[in-house]
């Protein structure tokens, strides 16, 4: 992750330890957070962390893409399943 935001292939193990905490900390808060949103309503989905990054922007887009081709590979994979009851009556 750190070498594709521009650092070195070898980072020093400080830093990876350090970045690595940041990022466990910063996912655990969100999704502490969540789980509070979503009690409310007794589940947990995907509206509640959207609800939480609503105000970052790139992060919200990003999740969106995701979440957009993740609907897609779903439907690609639902157009391409064999249904093996339909197979032994077609032979």
């Amino acid at each position: 992750m750190m070498y594709g935001f521009g650092d070195d292939p070898n980072p020093l193990p400080e830093t990876v330890t350090l970045v690595e905490e940041i990022v466990v900390e910063y996912v655990t808060d969100l999704a502490h957070k969540a789980q509070d949103i979503g009690s409310k309503r007794g589940k947990l989905s995907v509206e509640d962390f959207l609800f939480l990054i609503r105000k970052d922007l790139p992060k919200l887009n990003r999740c969106m893409e995701l979440l957009s081709m993740q609907e897609e590979r779903k439907q690609a994979r639902k157009a391409f399943e064999v249904d093996e009851d339909k197979l032994a009556t077609l032979e």
